[in-house]
């Protein structure tokens, strides 16, 4: 049985066959539709989510299986006082895959080493979201039709950001990445990523601050927003909040193949008169992410489709 913590528990080469079947699921819908017939997935979400898990749920009913769980630990025994460990251990009675998603770091990896069925991290904190990783490289390698020498910018919360983490570490295996690390200095990356990750791996990076200088040189700009719920105190949140936002006059400093990315929600850091420019591939990418956990589904419950 496989567990899915990290966007690294997948090889290079387990990552492309995954996405070459989530490019399949995606042109060929009939061919997956009974793939999952009497399975269930458990959606065990302790903290909101929408995008992420509706993907999921839709991922599983479009695969043919049923869907059970809940949307907040309010909503569960956790509000009882029950732990991680043994909610995982019921819900291994009732379900054949589940996606957790925890306040705390490393909460899916203690239910992991416990569970009777494969549990996917569906966001831990500020830690990993290794399914949206797996969405940002579906939708980079689909769009862009590579996932090597290209120079990315990451803009806004990353110290906090676990997508932003996720998608280093991921994107530090392949040859000719180089980053534009934007961000004021109060978000900046944390430590362990810029010495464990990038110089660990001589990746060729700049830290930057502001979006204007980085914007010709991108292939690729992925957006994130600054997250309230991150933060300790009002204050902080509200003078960082509008440091960064992406409107129809910086666009103009991009190149015409840059894409801009965004693992949504967004509040304003992305102006809606973006949405109709080309090269805005946000919703295109939240429609990725769909096939990516139908991917991934299939392939941590061994079925393989002919």
């Amino acid at each position: 049985m496989r567990h899915l913590m990290s966007p690294l528990d997948f090889s290079v080469d387990e990552l492309e066959r995954l996405m070459d079947l989530a490019n399949d699921i995606e042109h060929n819908p009939e061919k997956y539709a009974h793939a999952c017939d009497g399975k269930i997935l458990a959606t065990l979400f302790y903290e909101p989510s929408t995008r992420t898990r509706l993907s999921f749920e839709s991922a599983m009913i479009r695969l043919g299986g049923k869907c059970l769980g809940f949307a907040s630990a309010d909503n569960s025994s956790a509000a009882k006082g029950e732990s991680v460990s043994d909610t995982i251990r019921i819900v291994s009675c009732y379900a054949d895959i589940c996606a957790m998603r925890h306040p705390k770091e490393g909460a899916p990896l203690v239910a992991s080493l416990v569970s009777g069925i494969p549990v996917i991290n569906a966001g831990d904190g500020g830690h990993q979201h290794p399914t949206q990783t797996l969405t940002d490289l579906l939708t980079i390698r689909s769009m862009k039709g590579r996932l090597d020498h290209l120079t990315i910018g990451l803009c806004g919360d990353l110290k906090f950001g676990r997508t932003v983490h996720s998608l280093i570490s991921a994107l530090v295996r392949y040859e000719g990445i180089r980053f534009l690390l934007i961000s004021p200095d109060e978000l900046r990356v944390p430590d362990y990523i810029r010495n464990d990750v990038l110089k660990a791996n001589h990746i060729d990076f700049e830290e930057v601050t502001k979006l204007e200088d980085a914007l010709p040189h991108l292939d690729l700009l992925y957006m994130t927003r600054v997250q309230k719920e991150r933060f300790f105190n009002e204050e902080d949140y509200v003078r960082m909040k509008d440091f960064y936002i992406l409107d129809k006059a910086k666009m103009e400093l991009a190149g015409p193949d840059m894409l801009v990315l965004h693992p949504l929600p967004r509040v304003n850091e992305i102006s809606v008169e973006v949405d109709s420019d080309p090269r805005a591939a946000y919703f295109k990418q939240a429609q990725y992410g769909v096939y990516a956990r139908m991917a991934l589904i299939l392939t941590l419950l061994g079925i393989e489709t002919k």
